[in-house]
This record gives structure tokens, C-alpha cells and sequence, in this order.
């Protein structure tokens, strides 16, 4: 088995790739930075993502796991903050980065039949929507959308597509307080990557198991 995962230098990524390598798959991390084991992936810039391709050739994919993401406007007020470079950073991150990755790599997935999990957040529901974080709440609602619609595209390819909340998790992003750890978090997840199927594509569902309001 061969799992891909973007954004793997820590957090839920470096979590992920432990529980994977654990079990004996294949595990291509990616980072942003050029790091020892890590294969190098700006997951906003298309060259990058070129090259990436490049390198795997025709390496099959069996899981694709868009978890790259970024939180840039945390604590902001909306009298004084969310300054417009950061919708287009977090966007191109979030959103176009997600979408280059399963574009430049959909050779790769097709030749496994294999499966794409994209990571966001309860904060991209529109059924629960407390305020506040605006950009990071909206870009992880359009990878929402994106992620349901590509299940919708790539299904006659039987590539299932799953979008999912990690929990609230105890990392950079989510704070000590936070209510579970990176390992309960990945344990959780691959299980519902294990799950996944065409009769369940487009799903968003949490690392527990339960459907998450859209």
C-alpha cells in the first residue's frame, strides 16, 4: 500500500505517516521545506507540484492524504483584522493546494483504483457557524465543496473521495487544551480511510466515525 500525505512534517500529518509506516505501507511525506526524508511539495505552486509528479512516475497511489493546511487568522477581530493577503495565502493553501495535489497526482491514483481523504475542519459547516475566524472557516467550507464535488467526477474513475474533521486536535494549530492528541486523531482517521468507499464518497465524517452537518 502506498499512502501520499501532504503537510507531513508534524502535527496530525507526522502522526498519519507514524501510524502508516507502522503498518507497513509505503509513506511519501511531503514538506513545504527541503527535509531529510521528506519529498519537497509547495502545494500552492504548480512547478512544484510538476515535479513532484515527476519524481513518482508511475507509482501508484492507493491513498492521497490532502492534509497541508494553514490557520492564519487566528484571534482576529473583524473591526481590525483579516487583511486580504491572507484570504489569497490561505486559499491558495487550503483550497487551490488540495485541488493541485489530486490534479498532478490523478495518474498516480487511477493506476491504484485508490482513494483520496481531504483533512478539514467542523469549521467549514455552515450548519454550525459560531463566527469569527472567517478566512480559515471559509476556505475549509470551499475544500468541503471541492472535495464533494470531485467525488462526484472521479467516481466513474472508482476513486472514492471522503472529507473529514480531525477532532480538535493538540498540536501548533489546535493548542494544548485541545481534546484528543495527534496519535488518537490519526488512529481514528486511518480508520476511516480503511473504510471508505465508492458507496460512501463525498462523505464528511469525523475521526470518530460520525457524520459531520455540512
Amino acid at each position: 500500500m502506498h499512502v501520499l500525505i501532504t503537510g507531513a512534517t508534524r502535527g496530525i500529518g507526522a502522526a498519519l505517516a507514524a501510524h502508516y509506516q507502522s503498518s507497513g505501507a509505503t509513506v511519501t511525506c511531503t514538506a513545504r521545506a527541503t527535509a531529510p526524508g521528506f519529498e519537497p511539495l509547495d502545494v500552492t505552486d504548480p512547478a512544484s507540484q510538476a515535479a513532484l509528479a515527476a519524481r513518482l512516475k508511475d507509482q501508484p497511489i492507493d491513498l492521497l492524504i490532502c492534509n497541508a493546511g494553514v490557520y492564519l487568522d487566528k484571534g482576529h477581530q473583524i473591526d481590525t483584522g483579516y487583511d486580504a493577503a491572507l484570504w489569497a495565502s490561505s486559499f491558495a493553501t487550503n483550497v487551490t493546494g488540495v485541488f493541485l495535489t489530486v490534479q498532478y497526482l490523478l495518474p498516480n491514483i487511477r493506476a491504484a483504483k485508490g482513494k483520496i481523504a481531504i483533512i478539514s475542519s467542523q469549521m467549514a459547516s455552515q450548519e454550525r457557524a459560531p463566527g469569527g475566524s472567517y478566512i480559515y472557516r471559509a476556505s475549509k467550507a470551499a475544500a468541503l465543496n471541492l472535495g464533494r464535488n470531485l467525488a462526484v467526477d472521479l467516481k466513474a474513475d472508482t476513486i472514492a473521495v471522503g472529507i473529514y474533521h480531525p477532532g480538535w486536535v493538540q498540536t501548533d494549530m489546535g493548542g494544548s487544551a485541545a481534546e484528543i492528541t495527534a496519535t488518537d486523531s490519526a488512529t481514528g482517521l486511518a480508520k476511516r480511510f480503511a473504510a471508505l468507499s465508492l458507496a460512501a464518497t463525498g462523505c464528511f465524517e469525523t475521526w470518530d466515525g460520525r457524520n459531520h452537518p455540512m
